[in-house]
C-alpha cells in the first residue's frame, strides 16, 4: 500500500539560518562564573552607594561574559581583556564627546569611531570584539548621564570585566580537575586533534571523509590557538606546558598522512585509527601511550602514517618541547586587513549604521519622544549588534535581534512588577549573567537574556520600566541597519569574502610552491597556456614512472628532507587550511543572506571547493615525496587539472587568476 508523504517547502536560506541554533552540553563553569560576576559587583556598588559605578561594572562583565568561550586560560586572557580594554576607551572618548560637544558634533565624532572600529574588525575576531565593545561603550558613555567623570567610569569598565577574566583564570574547570589545573584547554584542544585524526581514518573511503577533514582543520585550529594564547615568555616555561606543545606538533605529521589517505580514496584497516585513539587518550590521562598498534606499510601514505606513530611514541615518552607552527601577523599584516577592501566596506557600513542610528536617536531625545527617561544610547548600541557579521548574516541577525528584544523586554515587564527594588533586580542581574553562556547558542537567546540583563541594571540606576521604548528603539535600529546593509558602496561588494578568498589563494600557492621547490622540479602553472603546461607536466611524468620504482626500492635509498624544511611545510598547511576554514566561514554567511546581498558571492563556493582540493592534493604530494624523492605521476596530472580548472571560477569572482602567486 502506497502512503502519500506531505513534501513540506524547504526553507529561504536566510531564513534557515535565523533558526539555526548550536548544540553541545551545558558550560557549567561558564554559568558559574557568568552567576558570580555581574549581580555581586551591582550588588557590592549598591550597599556601597556607588550604584552608577557598579551599574558600568556590570555592563562591562556582561559583554566580558559574551566573550567567555570556551578554550584555555591563556587565550581568554586575549579573548576577554583586549576587548575591554577598547571597551574602557570608547566609554572615555563617548563620556568626554558627550559633555562637551552639541547632538551634531557628536554625531559626526561617532561616525568617525564607527569608521575606525569598523575596519579594524577585518582584522580577525579579537579586533572584531574589540570594536564592538569600542563602540557599544563609547554609545553607553555619549548618552548614559552619570555623576562620574570619564576617568573613573573607564576604571569601573576595567574592573568588571576584570572581575569575570579574574574567576575564568582562578576558578577551576571539570578539564583541570581531572588534569593539570594550568592546561585544561590546552589538553583537551590537543587531544581532540588526535580523536579527529582517528575519526578522518575511520571515514577514508566513504562519503564522510570530506567533512571529517574539515573537523579535523578545526580540531587543529582550536588546538594551536589554545597554545598559542599571550605568555610573560617567549617559550613554554614549564616542562608540562612544553610537553604539550611537543605533542600537539607531533599530531600534524599524522594529520598529514591521514589526509593523504582521504586523499586517495581507499579505505584502511580498522585498527589504523586505534593509534591515534590511544594518543588522544595519553594526552587526556597525561601519561605514556604504552604500545601502540602498527597500520600496514603498503602504501606511502600508510608508511607515512606508521612513521608518523612512532614519533609520537618517542615524543610522548620524552617530548621536550615543539614548534606551534605558526607565524604572527605583523602589524603590517593587520594594516592590510583594516585598509583593505573588506576593513574599507565593513569600516563604512559601520560608520553609515552607527552614525545614522545616533542621529535618530539624540532626534527622539530631544523631541522628548523618550518620555521622562534620558537614556538615549539604545538605538546605536542595538544597531553595533546587527551590524556585526560575526553574529550571522543580516536578515537572521535583524529577525533574532527584533524577536529577542521583544521577548526579553515583555519577560523583564513582567518581573519589574512582582520583584522588589533593588534586591529582586539584583538577583535577576546575576540569573541573566548565568544564562549569557548557554544563551550565546541563538542570536535570538542572547538579546532576550540581555535585554533583560540591562533593564534590569538601568532601573537599578534609577531610570523608570522603559520595555515599550526598548522594543521600538530596537525596530527603528533594524529598519536602519536593513535599509543601509542593501545600499551600494564603493568598490565591488562582497569584499570580504573576496578578501578571505584571495588569502586563501595566496596561502594554498605558497604551500604549493614550497612543496615543489621541496621536489626540487620546475614549478607547475607558472607559465605558458594550459595546453602548454599540460605538455610539460606530460613529459615530466615520462621520466617520473621511469625513475620512481627505483626510490622505492628500500627505505635508506628514499630522498630525506631536512627538518627545516618540513617543519616550513607544516606551517604553511596549517596556513592554507585555516585560510581556507576562514573563507568557508565567511562563504556560507553570505550564501544565508537576502537574494539581493547574496549574489554577489555567487561562484565563491566553487572556488574554495578547488583550492580545498588543491590543498588535499598537495598535502599526498608531500607525503609522496618523503617515501619516494619525487611526485608522482598522478599527484602531477591532479595539481596540473586543478591549476586549469581554477582559472575560470576565480576569475569570475574577481581574483587573480591562479599561476599568478607562482610567477617568476
Amino acid at each position: 500500500m502506497s502512503r502519500s508523504r506531505r513534501v513540506l517547502p524547504a526553507l529561504p536560506p536566510w531564513l534557515a539560518h535565523a533558526l539555526r541554533a548550536q548544540r553541545g552540553p551545558v558550560p557549567w563553569s561558564a554559568v558559574t562564573r557568568g552567576a558570580l560576576s555581574a549581580g555581586p559587583l551591582l550588588l557590592v556598588a549598591v550597599q556601597v552607594g556607588r550604584t552608577s559605578l557598579g551599574v558600568v561594572a556590570a555592563i562591562a562583565a556582561m559583554l566580558a561574559g559574551i566573550n567567555d568561550r570556551p578554550g584555555s586560560r591563556r587565550v581568554s586572557v586575549k579573548r576577554i581583556g583586549v576587548p575591554a580594554l577598547g571597551g574602557a576607551l570608547g566609554l572615555v572618548m563617548g563620556t568626554y564627546a558627550g559633555q562637551q560637544t552639541g547632538a551634531v558634533v557628536l554625531t559626526v565624532i561617532l561616525t568617525f569611531v564607527g569608521l575606525v572600529a569598523g575596519s579594524i574588525s577585518a582584522i580577525g575576531p579579537v579586533a572584531s570584539a574589540v570594536g564592538t565593545q569600542l563602540l557599544v561603550a563609547s554609545a553607553i558613555g555619549a548618552g548614559m548621564p552619570l555623576p562620574e567623570p570619564g576617568w573613573e567610569r573607564a576604571l569601573a569598565y576595567v574592573a568588571g570585566a576584570g572581575w569575570l577574566l579574574v574567576l575564568r583564570l582562578v576558578l577551576p574547570t571539570p578539564g583541570s580537575l581531572a588534569g593539570d589545573f594550568r592546561f585544561d584547554g590546552e589538553r583537551k584542544a590537543v587531544a581532540g586533534v588526535y580523536d579527529a585524526v582517528a575519526e578522518l581514518l575511520d571515514a577514508v573511503g566513504g562519503p564522510e571523509a570530506i567533512r571529517r577533514r574539515a573537523a579535523l582543520t578545526a580540531a587543529l585550529d582550536h588546538a594551536q590557538d589554545a597554545l598559542a594564547g599571550p605568555r610573560l615568555r617567549r617559550y613554554a616555561s614549564s616542562s608540562a606546558e612544553r610537553r604539550l606543545h611537543a605533542q600537539y606538533a607531533a599530531a600534524l605529521p599524522l594529520a598529514e598522512a591521514a589526509t593523504a589517505l582521504a586523499w586517495a580514496g581507499e579505505a584502511v584497516a580498522e585498527r589504523a585509527s586505534e593509534g591515534p585513539r590511544r594518543l588522544a587518550a595519553a594526552v587526556r590521562g597525561n601519561n605514556h601511550t604504552g604500545p601502540l598498534p602498527a597500520p600496514s606499510r603498503s602504501a606511502p601514505a600508510l608508511r607515512a602514517l606508521d612513521d608518523a606513530l612512532l614519533h609520537a611514541a618517542e615524543v610522548f615518552d620524552q617530548g621536550r618541547g615543539g614548534d606551534l607552527h605558526t607565524r604572527p601577523r605583523t602589524p603590517r599584516d593587520r594594516l592590510r586587513a583594516a585598509f583593505g577592501s573588506a576593513g574599507r566596506e565593513y569600516g563604512l557600513r559601520v560608520a553609515l549604521c552607527f552614525g545614522a542610528s545616533s542621529a535618530a536617536a539624540q532626534a527622539l531625545h530631544q523631541g522628548q519622544w523618550y518620555g521622562q527617561h534620558e537614556h538615549w544610547y539604545w538605538l546605536p548600541a542595538t544597531a553595533v549588534f546587527l551590524v556585526k557579521p560575526d553574529l550571522g548574516p543580516l536578515a537572521s541577525r535583524v529577525l533574532n535581534r527584533a524577536a529577542g528584544t521583544v521577548l526579553g523586554a515583555v519577560l523583564f515587564a513582567g518581573f519589574a512588577v512582582v520583584l522588589p527594588r533593588p534586591e529582586g533586580l539584583v538577583a535577576l542581574v546575576a540569573l541573566s549573567g548565568a544564562l549569557i553562556p548557554v544563551a550565546t547558542r541563538h542570536f535570538a537567546a542572547q538579546t532576550a537574556v540581555v535585554t533583560v540583563l540591562v533593564l534590569a541594571l538601568v532601573m537599578v540606576g534609577g531610570e523608570p520600566q522603559a520595555s515599550m521604548g526598548r522594543i521600538g528603539e530596537t525596530l527603528l535600529a533594524c529598519a536602519i541597519v536593513l535599509i543601509v546593509g542593501h545600499l551600494p558602496m564603493p568598490g565591488q561588494r562582497g569584499g570580504g569574502v573576496r578578501a578571505r578568498l584571495a588569502a586563501a589563494s595566496e596561502a594554498a600557492y605558497a604551500y604549493l610552491t614550497h612543496v615543489l621547490d621541496e621536489a626540487d622540479t620546475p614549478r607547475i602553472g607558472t607559465s605558458g597556456t594550459p595546453s602548454e603546461r599540460r605538455a610539460a607536466a606530460s613529459e615530466r611524468r615520462v621520466t617520473d614512472r621511469a625513475t620512481v620504482s627505483d626510490h622505492r626500492a628500500t627505505a635508506s635509498e628514499r630522498r630525506v628532507i631536512p627538518s627545516d624544511d618540513r617543519a616550513t611545510r607544516w606551517t604553511l598547511r596549517r596556513e592554507a587550511y585555516r585560510t581556507l576554514a576562514e573563507a568557508r566561514t565567511a562563504i556560507s554567511l553570505s550564501a544565508h543572506e537576502l537574494p539581493a546581498l547574496a549574489r554577489h558571492t555567487e561562484g565563491a563556493d566553487e572556488v574554495a571547493d578547488l583550492l580545498e582540493r588543491l590543498v588535499d592534493t598537495t598535502t599526498a604530494c608531500a607525503v609522496h615525496l618523503d617515501d619516494t624523492g619525487r611526485i608522482g605521476p598522478e599527484h602531477t596530472e591532479r595539481l596540473t587539472a586543478l591549476l586549469d580548472e581554477l582559472a575560470g571560477p576565480v576569475e569570475r569572482v574577481g581574483l587573480r587568476p591562479p599561476g599568478t602567486p607562482l610567477a617568476g
